[in-house]
């Protein structure tokens, strides 16, 4: 088996993939607050077409993921974000 990882290795350059663990950015900075009212914070969150980023490509903890995740739909609601993407210029 360790014959085979390693062929395998060797013929895809000799490197394998570790992912780094990501850490949650509100969990580690206790002053950053989640807040619908603020959309050009919860931009980061969203992607192009307009849906909410998951977990695995923001790095959040599943607290705040929930939390960023409300207050992306309370925002949308309020008409402070679009519900399709980036804001017309």
């Amino acid at each position: 088996m360790t014959d085979e990882i390693s062929n395998i290795e060797m013929q895809e350059g000799g490197r394998r993939f570790y992912p780094q663990p990501r850490l949650c950015q509100f969990c580690t900075d206790r002053t950053a607050v989640i807040d619908y009212k603020k959309p050009e914070h919860l931009r980061r969150f969203i992607t192009e077409d307009g849906k909410i980023r998951p977990r695995r490509q923001t790095g959040t903890c599943a607290k705040h993921q929930r939390e960023l995740a409300r207050a992306i739909k309370r925002a949308r609601h309020l008409a402070l974000l679009h519900f399709s993407g980036q804001m017309p210029e």
